[in-house]
């Protein structure tokens, strides 16, 4: 499958689903979904199928997460992807629903990757209110996807100055989380911990100073490892043992 390939399929499934043939479309779209396809055009299959309205779309996105490929989240982020500008909220709750049913690392990667984080940049202080809850969520992956917004969100500030203060923002947003113990979860808020680290060094050696020496805030050996990863080794060394 070729791009335009993509986009006519993308385009043919959304007007199935339009039409209340969500069955038909899943069952065209299906073994695509098992093949060796780049995430690119599963993007771009996602992205034209969001032409449709999204009352008549979920009923196709739900079955395809039922059917639990993975192929099937690069579809199911980029359609959900293509909502938040109107209604991020929506967007923001289909895709915790989602990662739910995902239940495993890459479905809660992908779905971060193109939901959670781009709502960030979309409209950050909409999407900080809308993951404030998840980051106490009972599942695991529901927490795990809030460290995916943020690395995203950091890669694509790209170390810009004028977006220092945000950044800021989202190393206090992620203080309570700096205490996560469940492994799964841990990995993705130390993703966004190490992103952050790797465009805002001062930054966050500041305020991992201030977590680790001056409140002494518990925390797992890999949360620590992964928030360091990019600081200098001097850096480092004043926060692991401050006492030489």
């Amino acid at each position: 499958m070729d791009t335009k390939e993509a986009g006519e399929l993308g385009d043919r499934l959304a007007d199935l689903a339009a039409a209340g043939e969500w069955e038909t479309a899943y069952a065209l779209l299906q073994p695509r979904l098992s093949e060796r396809i780049p995430f690119r055009l599963l993007d771009r299959v996602g992205e034209r199928m969001a032409q449709a309205p999204p009352a008549a779309l979920d009923p196709l996105l739900g079955r395809i997460s039922a059917g639990g490929a993975m192929g099937g989240w690069p579809v199911i982020g980029a359609a959900l992807g293509r909502r938040l500008k109107v209604d991020l909220g929506g967007a923001y709750a289909h895709c915790r629903t989602f990662v739910i049913e995902g239940d495993s690392w890459y479905a809660t990667d992908i779905l971060g990757e193109r939901v959670c984080g781009p709502g960030l940049v979309i409209n950050f202080a909409g999407g900080v209110e809308t993951l404030a809850a998840w980051r106490t969520d009972e599942n695991y992956w529901v927490r795990r996807a809030v460290g995916v917004a943020v690395h995203l969100w950091t890669k694509r500030a790209h170390g810009d100055p004028s977006k220092s203060e945000q950044a800021g923002e989202l190393l206090a947003f992620l203080e309570p989380m700096f205490s996560e113990r469940q492994r799964e979860a841990v990995k993705g808020v130390g993703w966004g911990l190490k992103t952050i680290g790797h465009y805002y060094p001062d930054l966050q050696a500041a305020w991992l100073r201030r977590q680790v020496v001056e409140i002494g805030r518990p925390h797992s050996k890999l949360m620590l490892n992964k928030a360091l990863t990019y600081l200098p080794a001097e850096t480092r060394r004043k926060i692991l043992r401050p006492q030489e």
